[in-house]
Formats: C-alpha cells, structure tokens, sequence
C-alpha cells in the first residue's frame, strides 16, 4: 500500500452538507453527491482551477457535528464538493467550509476497498509508526483519475495557517 505525507495549507470547498450517523454514511452521503453534481454548474465558476484550467480537487470533507473539524463520533458532517478559491462566496442552497492547515498521512483506495484500506490506516499504519488522528479524515477525488481511485487524507498534525 502506498501511504504519503504530505501538508495541505487551509483550503475551502463549496458543497452539499449533510449530517448523520456515522454507522448510516452510505444512506445519507449518496443523496448528497447526487445534489451537489445535478447542481454542480451553479458553482462551476468558482472551482479551483490548474495552469491548465482543470479543476484542482472534488473532496469528500467531514468534520464533527460542530464543524471543528474534529473526527467523527456517533455523528458526524459532510461535504461534498468541489475546491475552491479561499475568497468564493457559496451561492444560496451550498455550503462552504474552510478546512485548516494539516499534515496528512495519504492512502489510495475504491470504493470497493474503502472500508478495508480505512481500517488498516486507523487500526494498523499509524498506531504501529507512532501517529495520531488529530482531527476528520477527508476523501480527495482527483479529477483526472478515471479509474475510480480516491485518496484518503488522514490528519496527524494540525499546522499554523498564515490564512485567517
């Protein structure tokens, strides 16, 4: 398995929140990426783009209940979205979050080997290399992989921000 660290300074997507039990996720995350991408041309514009004009990331975000970017517990929130510029403004019906500054431990995975490569990160790599969960795991979807791969971004050190 492939695992990188990489630091991701503050950035901002503009979604489709929901909230939910953690256990129900595939229930109620589903209708969420439906609305956001039926819809996804209201916030086209807004979209981070590349030197090449392609869109830089669709993410999965999540945060704990009161959007501290804590992880989940019996609850929890996500969004699904689309980067965007730190100063876009989300239209009626969307939600823009800020996510802070962090050191994430990276892994790739499906949709198929999601729940496998999710608990082996959490229950395997990084209590066996000495790291901790400092705040929710957030899915990364590179629009120019094709093949159905994601990335799972695990933080295990929150950074200063210089981005207020």
């Amino acid at each position: 398995m492939d695992i990188k660290i990489i630091e991701k300074t503050t950035f901002a997507v503009i979604g489709k929140v929901g909230v939910g039990l953690s256990k129900e996720g595939f229930r109620w995350i589903p209708p969420l990426w439906n609305d956001a991408n039926s819809h996804f041309h209201e916030i086209s514009k807004l979209a981070k783009v590349d030197h090449l004009g392609n869109i830089v990331g669709i993410w999965g975000a999540m945060s704990d209940v009161d959007e501290k970017f804590e992880r989940w517990n019996e609850s929890g929130k996500y969004l699904a979205g689309c980067e965007v510029y730190n100063e876009a403004v989300a239209p009626n019906g969307w939600v823009k979050w800020i996510i802070p500054s962090y050191k994430y431990l990276v892994s790739s995975c499906t949709q198929e080997t999601y729940e496998e490569v999710f608990n082996y990160m959490v229950s395997g790599f990084i209590p066996d290399h000495k790291y901790s969960i400092v705040g929710a795991v957030h899915e990364f979807y590179n629009p120019k992989v094709t093949n159905g791969e994601l990335n799972l971004y695990f933080p295990i050190e929150k950074l200063k921000s210089e981005d207020k």
